[in-house]
């Protein structure tokens, strides 16, 4: 029997080199997209996935995203004086759905030892895990459609995506055999190996790995058994690896859009076009980029 997916974690303790100066005295997952902060938005793509409970991976200078997330009496009180209802009803509304806890992550030492940082508040049951800086727009999200394949399957689950060949080194590419799977034929896949940044030419697919993981408690027993690498890291990629040499473990080609938001043409990308879908500025916006100089 599949046990019910409560949990998911969110790896936040990375420096957030490739946005300096801006982050050297800001988390990198609370720079703004539009009007919210980009872990918010994987904060609501697991409350719309049916998950509630938020496992956050933070260290040193990180407390504003705790903060966040935080019941603001102050700042309620000013709103509802003001009749800022609907300001307030934003505000409130995803620290009144989640159960969130914090675990400190002393040394950055990989996106594995991350991941292992949660394990006593994971227990043993299956969790998610979100990369806050991959931000995916999509009808369904992305993690629920993951839960469906997971529900059926009762394996761990990774999120994939087709990427161009000229593209392949910058991400960790999948090998794989396509696996059936009732109204999600070709989207399916058994993983046999993944490889970590190939060449185009030594690729074993176009299929790349992206920020969304459902897992099964086994993992951390494979995260124990892998070996660090390179500056003592621990690569989760690397543990994967073992797990599905031993046990299956399944790709999923997610419907929706995915943004770099880690990067910064990504969260430029990530800006534009989720300000031109916003109920309230998209309009605005588009009339502004139409007018403007640079786009003539």
């Amino acid at each position: 029997m599949v046990q019910t997916l409560r949990k998911a974690v969110f790896p936040c303790a990375g420096l957030g080199t490739r946005f300096l100066p801006a982050t050297k005295a800001q988390p990198k997952e609370m720079l703004n997209l539009v009007d919210k902060p980009l872990i918010q938005y994987g904060v609501e793509e697991a409350l719309g996935a049916g998950i509630p409970d938020i496992i956050v991976i933070t260290s040193r200078g990180k407390a504003s995203i705790e903060d966040h997330f935080d019941f603001s009496p102050e700042l309620e009180a000013a709103l509802e004086e003001k009749g800022k209802t609907k300001l307030l009803e934003e505000v409130k509304a995803v620290s009144d759905l989640i159960n969130i806890g914090f675990v400190r992550q002393k040394r950055a030492l990989g996106l594995g030892h991350a991941v292992g940082c949660a394990r006593d508040l994971v227990g043993d049951e299956p969790f998610s895990v979100v990369l806050p800086d991959d931000i995916i727009h999509a009808d369904v999200p992305c993690l629920a459609q993951m839960k469906e394949v997971f529900g059926a399957l009762g394996a761990s689950v990774i999120a994939l995506m087709e990427v161009p060949k000229d593209q392949i080194s910058a991400y960790g590419v999948v090998e794989a055999e396509p696996h059936p799977f009732p109204g999600a034929e070709g989207k399916v896949f058994r993983l046999r190996g993944m490889v970590e940044k190939p060449k185009a030419e030594d690729a074993p697919s176009n299929l790349a790995i992206i920020g969304r993981y459902i897992l099964l408690p086994e993992i951390f027993h494979y995260l124990d058994r892998t070996e660090t690498g390179a500056g003592g890291e621990l690569q989760l990629t690397d543990a994967l690896r073992n797990m599905l040499a031993e046990m299956p473990v399944y790709g999923y080609v997610f419907d929706g859009k995915r943004y770099d938001a880690g990067d910064k043409f990504g969260y430029l990308q990530a800006t534009v076009e989720y300000a031109l879908r916003h109920p309230d500025l998209g309009e605005r916006f588009a009339e502004y980029l139409g007018s403007h100089p640079a786009a003539k």
